[in-house]
């Protein structure tokens, strides 16, 4: 019985790796903007923060009424009250992953979780 999941991702405009990676801590998302277009809806979370890693393009995020400048190498951590809405440039596509996990929910990590 194999202790991990694998997938190789092609060029989906979304895809969500919770179902197909088992996944039993966080929801992981890649997403793909096109250039000019935007995510269709401003929501919030109840329970659980995102953090965004943009991979590539550029666009920009409305969070909570602010005006956010994105670029490929910029990571934001978004609180799970705050209202946010993502944008790709009118020029060029962004793509970014999202992570989501329940806020407040770490209790170890790298070295303290570690087993050597």
């Amino acid at each position: 019985m194999n202790k991990f999941d694998k997938i190789s991702v092609a060029n989906e405009a979304r895809i969500e790796l919770h179902d197909v990676l088992n996944l039993t801590g966080a929801e992981v998302s890649i997403n793909v903007l096109p250039a000019g277009a935007s995510v269709p809806f401003v929501h919030s979370h109840k329970c659980n923060e995102e953090i965004y890693a943009i991979l590539d393009g550029k666009g920009y995020a409305v969070i909570d009424g602010k005006k956010v400048d994105l670029t490929a190498g910029d990571w934001v951590r978004i609180s799970p009250a705050a209202k946010r809405q993502f944008f790709a440039s009118a020029d060029t596509a962004i793509k970014y992953i999202c992570i989501q996990v329940k806020e407040n929910s770490l209790e170890g990590y790298t070295m303290t979780d570690a087993v050597v």
